[in-house]
């Protein structure tokens, strides 16, 4: 006889978690690609992280991989897709990523076409591959497809000076669940590249948050600065990407490489070769 199949239930989104949190909720970076270093990250007790497409050496296989590492632990996995292309939407979603960020998005239009990649129709045009993709665990999501709006967030990303200005108006579109403003493009849209927290920066990112929470959608920030992000949560953002695995990295074995290392390349502290 038949082996019965038990249904698995439908895992939260970051929308669900944003909706039941008491704070903002913390993240971080992903941009290795490594499902180690993923793994490694997801254990550290943040609420999110956010595995990158865009800037990192990431594509659909080390994606995937990322997001079974992270799966056993009560972190939410955001996927960065490289650019708003249906095609990779779809692929991402089919993966099993459960919500997207979707980046350098300026305008309204822009931001519907990327709610229609994202949801089935009759509301979008995303492909029909459920059975087939770790999304709906392969038909074993009950109602996959009749609920699918409930299996995707959408995240869109505000980083350009028109795109600060059309906040609220990307904000309000049907099918977005959340903007994320990101410093260091929009300080090179203000002709300030490298100083994500220039005072003009730091307003105009402000200005995008709130012009989004006034529209009754969940403002994120990208903010290193523990300072930066604390200013954030107060004008009103609620969730805030505070690191990266490969800045932790880089910071960190700097950090060795002075406490242990002389100038010489010699161990800090060690006596002169004989002779010199």
């Amino acid at each position: 006889m038949p082996i019965p199949v038990t249904p698995t239930p439908a895992p939260s989104t970051l929308r669900d978690r944003l909706a039941a949190a008491s704070g903002p909720l913390a993240g971080m970076w992903v941009c290795s690609g490594s499902p180690l270093v993923a793994e490694i990250c997801a254990g550290g007790g943040l609420d999110w992280l956010l595995i990158d497409m865009e800037h990192a050496p990431n594509g659909l296989e080390s994606v995937l991989s990322q997001l079974q590492a992270v799966a056993g632990h009560p972190v939410e996995a955001v996927v960065r897709v490289p650019s708003d292309d249906p095609v990779v939407i779809k692929q991402v979603l089919d993966l099993g990523a459960r919500t997207v960020l979707v980046p350098m998005v300026s305008s309204a239009a822009q931001a519907r076409e990327v709610a229609a990649a994202a949801h089935y129709p009759p509301r979008g045009r995303r492909g029909v591959g459920s059975a087939l993709s770790r999304s709906g665990r392969w038909n074993r999501v009950e109602d996959y497809l009749a609920r699918a709006a409930e299996h995707v967030c959408v995240l869109v990303q505000v980083e350009t000076v028109e795109a600060v200005a059309a906040a609220a108006e990307i904000a309000a579109v049907d099918g977005i669940d959340g903007v994320f403003v990101g410093p260091s493009d929009l300080a090179a849209s203000m002709g300030l590249l490298g100083q994500q927290t220039h005072p003009d920066v730091t307003a105009a990112a402000r200005r995008a948050i709130a012009d989004v929470v006034a529209a009754g959608v969940p403002a994120g920030v990208n903010a290193f600065d523990p300072a930066v992000a604390d200013a954030y949560v107060a004008a009103g953002a609620s969730f805030v990407l505070v690191g990266a695995d490969v800045t932790v990295l880089a910071r960190a074995s700097e950090s060795f490489g002075r406490r242990f290392t002389g100038p010489d390349g010699a161990p800090a502290g060690a006596a002169p070769a004989a002779g010199t």
